[in-house]
């Protein structure tokens, strides 16, 4: 059997794709969710029904920043739990203070206590913030987030960063950009327009459609994460590298409207309101280096992401009459 692998998140969008790749794999994976009630924990408990009493499977009912983390045994640990969101963060900010920063300290210190030196991290492009020129690449500075939510990720970096350098931990930092697909948060835009478009209500667009997003599709996101897994692999002792996961392309909002209404087979109704505080007009993902290092190489474009996003809708909620 394949060694155990601790996925802290393992409940959510992106946590639960990673713990049915690993179990496909043949790993054991002890997964670890605490089921905020951020949205709906139906959600999340769909999200792993297909590895409900699977032999290689366990989860853990678990808050990284409070509980003691089930990590002796493991060979590696996947840590992607975290608060989400840059605009929910404006109005809480101590709370992704204490699930982003208190947490990732947790489950860095629950790792080098029990031994364990590979660590891949789920970041954010939201670290590059507004003044990084695109593409955005991991050498540049990142010292200047525009919302809680980018400072906490920029956090989690530098507490990897500190633990790698102290105790010869191998940590990837995966900077995630805008990842999509089936079983994405309610929360998203994409799953926002899909749901709303769908029903016939209108759609609040912010700013004028012309900002843009480097999308990635879930299945390329996980693709990242275990190619950054086998990296820690055989990364030298000490060492905390940061890797961009992003789609390789910039979309436009209304781009992105436009091919969720024609996934659809319906007209959007929008609606123009102000830009959000916090949000970037831009991002961009420079992927040369992850290509280079990680192999890592995004296969599934966004008219193609789209079209799988809404089939996945149509087929989870229904065709709305």
């Amino acid at each position: 059997m394949s060694p155990r692998i601790l996925v802290t998140g393992a409940a959510g969008f992106i946590g639960s794709h990673v713990c049915d790749a690993l179990v496909a794999q043949g790993h054991e994976v002890v997964g670890v969710d605490n089921f905020d009630p951020f949205y709906d924990s139906a959600v999340k408990e769909a999200n792993l029904a297909g590895l409900h009493g699977h032999a290689r499977f366990r989860l853990e009912r678990l808050d990284v920043a409070a509980d003691d983390l089930p990590v002796g045994g493991a060979a590696a640990v996947i840590h992607l739990a975290a608060k989400a969101g840059v605009r929910p963060s404006l109005q809480d900010p101590a709370a992704y203070m204490e699930a982003n920063v208190t947490g990732t300290a947790r489950v860095l210190d629950a790792a080098r206590r029990a031994g364990v030196e590979r660590i891949v991290f789920g970041s954010s492009s939201s670290v590059y913030g507004e003044t990084t020129p695109a593409p955005f690449a991991e050498a540049a500075r990142a010292v200047e987030p525009i919302s809680p939510y980018a400072a906490s990720k920029r956090a989690g970096e530098l507490l990897a960063f500190t633990f790698a350098h102290l105790y010869g931990l191998r940590i990837a930092c995966l900077r995630f950009f805008t990842v999509y697909g089936p079983r994405q948060r309610p929360d998203l835009a994409i799953y926002r327009f899909t749901a709303r478009i769908a029903r016939g209500l209108p759609i609040q667009m912010h700013g004028d459609g012309s900002s843009e997003r480097d999308y990635t599709y879930i299945g390329d996101a996980v693709g990242g994460v275990l190619s950054a897994l086998a990296w820690t692999a055989s990364a030298a002792a000490g060492t905390c590298e940061p890797f961009n996961i992003g789609g390789g392309s910039r979309v436009r909002l209304d781009r992105l409207v436009r091919l969720i209404s024609e996934a659809l087979r319906r007209a959007p109704v929008v609606e123009r309101c102000a830009d959000q505080p916090g949000d970037v007009p831009l991002t961009a993902a420079d992927l040369s280096r992850s290509a280079s290092v990680l192999g890592y190489r995004p296969a599934v474009g966004i008219d193609e992401g789209i079209r799988l996003f809404v089939r996945w809708y149509e087929a989870t909620y229904g065709r709305q009459s």
